[in-house]
């Protein structure tokens, strides 16, 4: 199973929306919201995401080494099937 982390927003519904379906299949994972991070932990956050696009939106999910913004199940679920997760 690969690692799982994703940066979110706590007043976004589409990051709850993306920790659910990691809940609903029982994959576990990390996150951060980035709007109740510390000033430094943001920039941090901001550093780590532009590592891999120009573009900063949320939620900010790394499956292994793959990433994908926003809410999109079917690209979660391709992802996890092709690393041979659930």
């Amino acid at each position: 199973m690969p690692r799982v982390s994703m940066y979110t927003l706590s007043t976004c519904p589409w990051c709850r929306k993306t920790k659910q379906f990691f809940r609903d299949r029982q994959i576990p994972f990390d996150f951060v919201d980035y709007d109740l991070a510390d000033t430094d932990e943001q920039d941090r956050i901001v550093a780590d995401m532009r590592k891999h696009t120009s573009d900063i939106s949320f939620p900010y999910v790394v499956i292994g080494d793959r990433v994908i913004q926003g809410y999109d199940p079917d690209k979660y679920e391709q992802i996890l099937k092709e690393a041979g997760g659930k």
